[in-house]
């Protein structure tokens, strides 16, 4: 108890090891910002290439997919097998390969750029562990996570506004991979500030590193819900086509959608210890449910805009509350570790899924399969929560 009367301001009060100082917290958050960089134009510099004829509509979702999976690999192989030293020389190799995956992405076309992105995840997916281990050992992980995912988005929101305005109209794919390159060189001075290591995670006797069957369940959920919303989000722009709205009005409802996510991830830490998980989830599927009607309708530029504005909001606002899930589930916290992977995970599967009922002229089949990820996923979350509610009333614990 003492430990969660520490300030976040102060320092990063950790509930596996000792504190760590301010700095090396945000240190570990602007790692994982970086690793997630891309995810802020992912829809638009996929459909530039499209536009570009360098890649077909399903090779979208297959680039997304090949760059998620292998970087949803690479956190989770670091988080079962790496133990948390050396952290400063893994993230300066992980930021400079990341460079020139980034460089190595310009003037290719179809396989060769889903083999560059592919090599791509491998460092961003590096870079994630060392954000997710620190967030793992934290007293209040939610708030940490807010915390990472409002930065980031901000982050992305500028990086998008900019390629919208500027950088993809003048220079086309190759500049945002150009812009992506050197945004990773300019993470490297953040390594003098990481910590040298992280406290081991607590393992009982005769267990393996691999989190239990409740922790595992947790990460099912979480990959079928996160996958399901991630089948939807890639295809923005076809989406936009389809629609008979332009290019132009898609990449606009990508930096505003990014605008409405740091809204999000502001009320998710704001609201931190005070609103459960269920909650979250519940208002984010009434949320999702509804903006994906809106697609299918054909709506009106303004109306397209602020559809996914409202699904970027709510989308951000519960992504955080994913970690409490999987530590109520494995108090352990090693579930919470691989709950980073888990969700990047379930960005390659879900659009690797909607690549097969989608064609060049019709991507409603995203939706369609979106809404049935959406409804399994939060059916295997009210089991875990109600199990959980039940588990304690058993017990006489109290439910937060």
């Amino acid at each position: 108890m003492a430990e969660q009367a520490h300030s976040p301001h102060r320092a990063v009060a950790d509930a596996v090891g000792p504190d760590l100082p301010l700095g090396e917290g945000l240190a570990c958050i602007a790692l994982g910002v970086v690793s997630l960089l891309l995810a802020g134009v992912l829809p638009s510099i996929l459909g530039a290439l499209a536009d570009e004829q360098r890649l077909s509509a399903s090779g979208i979702g297959l680039t997304a997919t090949f760059e998620s999976l292998s970087m949803a690999l690479a956190t989770v192989a670091a988080s079962t097998w790496l133990p948390p030293v050396r952290l400063k020389l893994t993230a300066m190799a992980g930021l400079l390969a990341l460079t020139l995956a980034d460089f190595a992405t310009m003037h290719t076309h179809g396989a060769g750029v889903m083999v560059a992105r592919t090599v791509a995840g491998l460092p961003e997916g590096v870079l994630l562990w060392i954000m997710t281990s620190m967030i793992a050992r934290t007293t209040t992980p939610e708030r940490w996570a807010g915390i990472f995912f409002t930065v980031s988005t901000a982050s992305q929101l500028v990086i998008a506004f900019v390629f919208a305005r500027w950088v993809l109209p003048q220079h086309g794919a190759d500049g945002g991979f150009a812009g992506l390159a050197l945004a990773s060189l300019l993470g490297l001075p953040l390594v003098l500030w990481l910590p040298g290591r992280l406290a081991p995670l607590p393992k009982p006797a005769g267990e393996s590193g691999m989190p239990p069957p409740r922790g595992q369940f947790a990460l099912l959920a979480t990959l079928i819900y996160v996958g399901a919303t991630a089948t939807v989000g890639i295809y923005i722009q076809p989406l936009a086509h389809e629609a008979g709205l332009d290019a132009d009005v898609a990449r606009t409802a990508v930096w505003v959608s990014l605008a409405a996510q740091i809204a999000g991830g502001l009320s998710a830490t704001l609201l931190a210890g005070h609103v459960r998980y269920f909650t979250a989830f519940i208002a984010a599927t009434v949320t999702f449910v509804a903006v994906w009607a809106a697609f299918l309708l054909h709506p009106p530029a303004w109306a397209f805009i602020a559809a996914n504005a409202a699904g970027g909001l709510m989308g951000l606002f519960m992504s955080p509350f994913l970690v409490p899930m999987t530590i109520e589930a494995d108090p352990s916290r090693r579930a919470a570790v691989l709950s980073g992977g888990t969700q990047v995970l379930a960005g390659a599967l879900g659009p690797f899924a909607t690549s097969f009922v989608v064609r060049d002229n019709d991507v409603h089949g995203a939706i369609y399969l979106g809404y049935a990820g959406l409804l399994v996923g939060i059916l295997l979350i009210a089991v875990l929560h109600f199990t959980t509610t039940h588990s304690a009333i058993a017990r006489n614990i109290p439910q937060v």
